[in-house]
């Protein structure tokens, strides 16, 4: 069996893991995103925003745990399994900050490819900072062009997600998946 691999991505103030964690409540698989558990860590040892501070190294802790959780979806006995973001959310990010991707980032987008991609546009009325969110509304609306750009350069069809209910947005993305 095949387990088809669905990311849902979008910028800051999405309403991402809103939605993710309702699929979760409703039985679905989910794999959270990877990158407040490695803020959270470099925050722990001093470093504010390690993406701000060392946007390679950063990336590279991301490119490792969202490598990892492609293989383990892979391996997975479930019909589907829900990524938050994927592999190609790091150049599109780098980007953004104007770093250049190393090879074996742009090489990883192109290996580990995903079955489904949905994403969501910021959401102004549901818009906050906190210390892993720093992002101010216009500086999310940049990251979503940066995010369907690039997932659009590597052949995605990109699924947007309309605003709405939290549960007629999670509907939204299972009635896709039907057809």
């Amino acid at each position: 069996m095949t387990t088809e691999k669905i990311v849902i991505i979008g910028g800051p103030s999405s309403g991402k893991t809103t939605i993710i964690d309702y699929l979760v409540a409703n039985g679905e698989v989910c794999y959270e995103e990877v990158s407040r558990q490695i803020i959270s860590e470099a925050q722990k040892e001093g470093v504010d925003q390690l993406f701000l501070t060392d946007p390679e190294l950063f990336s590279q802790k991301l490119l490792e745990g969202r490598i990892q959780q492609f293989k383990d979806a892979q391996e997975s006995d479930k019909t589907r399994v829900f990524l938050d973001r994927g592999i190609p959310d790091i150049v599109a990010y780098m980007n953004y900050v104007n770093e250049e991707s190393p090879e074996h980032f742009i090489a990883a987008c192109h290996d580990y490819k995903y079955d489904r991609i949905f994403i969501l546009p910021p959401w102004k009325e549901i818009h906050i900072t906190d210390k892993e969110r720093y992002e101010t509304f216009e500086q999310a609306e940049e990251l979503y062009k940066h995010l369907l750009g690039y997932y659009s350069d590597l052949g995605y069809d990109c699924i947007e997600v309309p605003f709405d209910t939290v549960e007629k947005r999670a509907n939204f993305i299972l009635e896709q998946l039907k057809s």
